[in-house]
Parts: structure tokens; C-alpha cells; sequence
């Protein structure tokens, strides 16, 4: 680990984290990785459009703007013409009726709009028309018209001759202006307004109803010609209207939609029934089958199979755990019928060994018969306990053996020997093999003291050891102290078979001359 980067062991972190998700959680995000590039695309193909749409209603502005400025400029610079033209006229002959009886013409239409002119001298004397509502600007001579815009009310236009002897002027309101400068057959809604360059101030002829924070005003202005007097149009564009919007969020809740339903069709038809399935598979114990109510119950028909076959295994187990019943049960009649006949035969030498030491004419024979029928006595009380054990299997209970062993020596010593055999065993569980081992070794023991002693004393004891699962077993007797007759007996053959005997039980045996006792440690199994 101490060789990886950064980078390696934030992927390996991530891929475990990957690996713990549910399947569920990892289809969601697969499809929605898949899925997300066209929703990507359909949002950006709707902007697009909505972008397109926008630069076309901006160019229909632009015509209408410049339709607008046309019908303006025709109308102003025309009745300005004609308004020069008398002013002129009227500034070499202060009494030119003709003059101002043409421009009167002119604007003769205008005037039920409330437009009008009028035409002054230099000391403010009118020479033709009627006095404006509004003052006049003061024109300069000779340099065009001079403009006034009056929000809300109209423009004031003025002009003077050459000589700054004359001067004219004319009032255009609001309601003449709007019904002039409106485009034919432009159906979007619009504002439009008249401005110049040198003032701040703008007349509105039409304007916007209640404006929206995310709409987009587009800007379009037109020249008319007269005293740097301009027209600005402005449309509104929705940013946010209710088809955008649909048409921007539909990709996305197709997105969602299309994952969220992929998810719950994989959900309900995989990730559940098998859910479903290994819970049930899960629950099973042996002997049982699969309820097949659960089986049936899964959407998918594969999962349906899978199922069938899980609850044909169950059924298939449970004939060969039948089966294996039924062998074990024939096996445990069969040991049992084994055990019962070793015992018996068991039984049959240890009688006739009886019978042959009491028809023995000779001590000595007598006593070899009697020595031969303590060891198969000792084989015959472990088996007979192993026997009874068998149904339990918990082991076999060592102070049993070594009391019933005990009492078979008692019984099978000489008569009047005054042999006594003293126990202090715990409760203790050992297997077969170790105690047949321990049934001999005592035997044996047993047979070196009384042979050294016929009426010895012999103290057997059974504690727990200083290891975990082993008992230590202590054989005592004045006979076992050290001396000739026992070095003898020892050196003859009993130190060979009981030297064997602690080799079969795994650990050494321990002879103390001093005290006269024999120690092993032996395993155990358990308490009785």
C-alpha cells in the first residue's frame, strides 16, 4: 500500500465503494450515465431553437422599425416642407396670403389629430396659423429644424428663414404620431418611442404591457431624417414562457423518467424476486423443501426457473438425507449387534478362564489363569461401557471403568489376601482408545503390586492436570516402592508392557521409588 499514489488509492477506495452499492442503485446510475448525453442534447437542441426564434421575431422588428421610421419621416418632412416653404414665402412679404393658405391646406388634415403650426415675425407678431400649446424651440437660422420633444404630449418642431426674420413652427401630439409610425401587419406586441441624441427625454408612442423580471426587450432604432429625431422600437422576448420551459425541463424528466423507469422494471423483475429467492434459499433448513407458493410467486420466468431448480435440489436432499438415515440406522444396528456378540465372547473366555483356575491343581497356575482373566476383564468393562455410551457418543465416563475394574480385581484376588483398593477418581470423559490403555496400564500396575504384595494397599486417584483438556492419573501402593522384588518384577516383563501402554496414551510415565506411585497425564474429553 505503502507504493501507491494518490490517485491508486482514491480509484481503489472509489471501486469499494462501487463494489458495496446495491445492483439497484448501480443500474440507476448506469442508465443515467447512458441516458444523460440525449438529454444533454435535447436541452441544447431547445435552446437552439428558442435562440433562432428569437434572432427571427429581431429581424421582423427591424422591417417594422424601418416601416415605422419610413411613414414618419414622409408625413414630418413633408408638412416641414411645406412649413419652410411658407416661412420663406412670408418672410418677403409679411402679407403673402397665398402662401399661408397652402401650408394651412397642408396641415388642414392633421388638425382634427390636434397638430397645428404657426408662423411669428421677429417680435413674436403671428402671421399665419395658431398659436402652439407648447413654446417653440428657438430654431437657428438657415440650419434645419430644430427639435423638442415633450413626454407624453407630442414634439415641437421648429424653423427659421435666412435672415432670422421669420420663424415657424409645428406641434405633432402623441395620438397623431402613434397612429402614423404603427407597422401594417406586425401582431406582436411592441413599444416604440422618439428620441434624440442630444436630450434625454423620449415620447412614447405605444408601450408595453406589464413587463416580466425575465424577459428580454430586443432594441431596434431608425433615423427619420429631421433634427437628428430617431425611432426606437423594442419587442419583448420571454425567456421563461411556458412551451420553453416545457420544452427545456421535458428532456430532463425524460431523462429522469427513462432511468427512474429502468431502474423500477429491473427492481421488480431481477433485483427483487431474486431478493426474494435468496431469502428463501436462505431460510431453508435440511429436511425441508422450498415452498413452491414462493417460486410461483417470481415475475421473471427465468428467475421462476432458477427457483424450480433450487426446490428440486431441496427435494433431492431430502431423499438422499433419507437415505442416509435409513444406512446410518442399519450401521448403528449393525455395530450394536457387533459390540453385543464382542461382548459376549468377551464373557465366554473370561467363564472359561474361571472354570480352568478353579480345576488349576497348581498355585502357580492358578494364579496365571487368574492374571490372564483380569486383562480380558479389563477389555470386557471398557467395551461394555463403550457399548452403553453409543447413543449418547459423549465418551466414556472413566470413574465407571476404573470402579467396575476395580471391583473385578477385588473379586478375581486369592481369598483371604486382604487386598484393598482405594479411589479418589473425578468425573471424567475420555475416548474409547484411551480408555482401554488406561483400563490395561492400571491392570497391569495392579498385577505388579499384588504380585510384589498379594495384600498390599493400592490407591488410585484421578485430578485435573496443569494442561488445558488432560487429567492427571496417580497409582499408589507400599508395594511400589523401590527394592529388589519389584526391580525384578520390573526387569522380567512388566516395565515393557507398561512402558508400551503410556506410549499408546501420548506421554511419559512417571515412577517416584520413594513414594511408590505411578503418574500420567491422559486427555480427557469433558466432565461426566
Amino acid at each position: 500500500m505503502g507504493g501507491l499514489t494518490a490517485g491508486e488509492r482514491a480509484a481503489g477506495t472509489l471501486g469499494a465503494r462501487l463494489a458495496r452499492m446495491p445492483t439497484g442503485a448501480k443500474i440507476f446510475m448506469i442508465l443515467s450515465a447512458a441516458l444523460l448525453p440525449f438529454a444533454v442534447i435535447a436541452f441544447f437542441a431547445t435552446l437552439s431553437t428558442t435562440r433562432e426564434a428569437g434572432q427571427e421575431a429581431a429581424s421582423q422588428l427591424r422591417v417594422a422599425a424601418q416601416e415605422s421610421s419610413r411613414n414618419l419621416s414622409i408625413e414630418l418632412v413633408g408638412d416641414m416642407t411645406a412649413l419652410t416653404s411658407a416661412t420663406k414665402a412670408l418672410a418677403l412679404d409679411h402679407g403673402d396670403t397665398p402662401s399661408c393658405a397652402r401650408v394651412q391646406g397642408v396641415f388642414a388634415q392633421q388638425s382634427t389629430t390636434g397638430a397645428g403650426f404657426m408662423i411669428l415675425d421677429r417680435q413674436g407678431r403671428l402671421l399665419c396659423g395658431a398659436r402652439l400649446p407648447l413654446a417653440m424651440p428657438e430654431p437657428k437660422a438657415g440650419d434645419g429644424s430644430t427639435v423638442r420633444i415633450v413626454p407624453d404630449q407630442g414634439i415641437v418642431l421648429s424653423i427659421a428663414d435666412a435672415g432670422g426674420e421669420v420663424r415657424g413652427g409645428a406641434f405633432f401630439p402623441v395620438a397623431f404620431l402613434s397612429g402614423l409610425a404603427k407597422p401594417s401587419g406586425f401582431p406582436s406586441d411592441y413599444e416604440e418611442s422618439l428620441s434624440t441624441p442630444a436630450s434625454s427625454d423620449r415620447l412614447v408612442l405605444r408601450s408595453l404591457r406589464a413587463d416580466n423580471p425575465l424577459d428580454l426587450h430586443v432594441p431596434v432604432r431608425a433615423a427619420l431624417g429631421i433634427g437628428n429625431l430617431s425611432v426606437e422600437m423594442r419587442m419583448r422576448t420571454k425567456m421563461l414562457t411556458s412551451p420553453i420551459l416545457i420544452a427545456l425541463i421535458f428532456p430532463i424528466l425524460m431523462w429522469i423518467a427513462a432511468a427512474g423507469i429502468a431502474w423500477f422494471v429491473v427492481d421488480r423483475l431481477l433485483i427483487k424476486p431474486l431478493r426474494t429467492l435468496r431469502a428463501s434459499v436462505a431460510a431453508y433448513r435440511p429436511g425441508e423443501v422450498i415452498d413452491p407458493a414462493v417460486v410461483r410467486s417470481l415475475p421473471a420466468q427465468e428467475i421462476r426457473e432458477l427457483g424450480e431448480t433450487f426446490r428440486s435440489l431441496s427435494r433431492t436432499l431430502i431423499l438422499h438425507e433419507a437415505g442416509l438415515a435409513e444406512g446410518l440406522v442399519r450401521q448403528t444396528r449393525l455395530t450394536r449387534e457387533v459390540h453385543h456378540r464382542v461382548k459376549n465372547n468377551l464373557q465366554v473366555i473370561s467363564s472359561l478362564i474361571n472354570l480352568h483356575s478353579r480345576g488349576a491343581e497348581a498355585a502357580e497356575a492358578a494364579r496365571a489363569y487368574s492374571s490372564i482373566q483380569r486383562r480380558v476383564d479389563a477389555l470386557a468393562v471398557v467395551h461394555r461401557h463403550h457399548f452403553a455410551e453409543m447413543e449418547d457418543n459423549r465418551g466414556l465416563s472413566l470413574r465407571s471403568v476404573i470402579g467396575e475394574l476395580a471391583s473385578n480385581i477385588r473379586a478375581t484376588s486369592p481369598e483371604n489376601s486382604g487386598l484393598s483398593i482405594l479411589l479418589d477418581v473425578e468425573p471424567w470423559l475420555v475416548t474409547q482408545d484411551i480408555a482401554i490403555a488406561v483400563a490395561f496400564l492400571l491392570t497391569e500396575i495392579i498385577e505388579l503390586a499384588i504380585g510384589i504384595s498379594p495384600g498390599t494397599q493400592i490407591h488410585i486417584s484421578m485430578r485435573q492436570g496443569e494442561a488445558p483438556g488432560t487429567a492427571i492419573l496417580r497409582v499408589s501402593s507400599p508395594a511400589l516402592i523401590d527394592g529388589d522384588t519389584l526391580a525384578g518384577a520390573l526387569g522380567r516383563r512388566y516395565a515393557r508392557v507398561i512402558e508400551g501402554l503410556s506410549r499408546q496414551l501420548r506421554a511419559p510415565l512417571h515412577h517416584d521409588l520413594l513414594a511408590g506411585s505411578y503418574e500420567i497425564a491422559i486427555p480427557v474429553s469433558g466432565r461426566d
